[in-house]
């Protein structure tokens, strides 16, 4: 039986956050510990089998700015992972459902850099078809043509042109 928790990052112990850190090592084959120090406070879904961290993803607060509206609060999700050990068994799927109805109403919407975007779509994501690009500090816009990234449009939120260009805020590491 799989065990789901919602975490603030403020909330989690040392070792909670230690074996999150594992556990996308195993997944990812990288080391994530710059991520998660760069990104800011997060929410974190963890999904336990038996006592044991077997799935996790987290979502951190962006600004996406689309066309020329003014930047709405963005959850952006980051770090889903599954041990190896238990993929393809709808563990990402149970996590990434319980993260989308945990979102607080703030947010305008959900948004991701998939690494396996069927996973996503099949849970309503849809791809930015627009132009992305990342908002610099100095003001200007930088385009960012190699990148992809999914929004989930949120219940009871204004629909959105994923035709129009759409940026987000820099920050140090992978920009989206």
């Amino acid at each position: 039986m799989a065990e789901l928790t919602v975490t603030p990052s403020a909330s989690l112990p040392t070792r909670d956050r230690d074996e999150i850190l594992s556990l996308c090592r195993l997944a990812y084959r990288e080391d994530l510990a710059a991520l998660f120090r760069s990104v800011g406070p997060a929410t974190h879904v963890r999904c336990r089998h038996e006592g044991r961290l077997v799935s996790h993803a987290m979502w951190v607060t962006r600004y996406l700015q689309a066309g020329v509206r003014p930047p709405l609060p963005t959850a952006y999700v980051e770090a889903v992972a599954t041990h190896p050990a238990f993929e393809r068994r709808g563990l990402a799927t149970t996590v990434m459902r319980r993260l989308a109805s945990e979102i607080p109403p703030a947010f305008e919407l959900a948004a991701l850099c998939p690494a396996t975007p069927r996973l996503y779509e099949r849970l309503g994501w849809r791809f930015w078809r627009g132009p992305l690009g990342i908002r610099l500090v100095s003001g200007r816009r930088e385009a960012t043509p190699g990148e992809r990234v999914m929004v989930l449009p949120l219940p009871g939120r204004p629909a959105l042109d994923l035709d129009a260009p759409v940026s987000a805020e820099w920050r140090e590491g992978e920009l989206w």
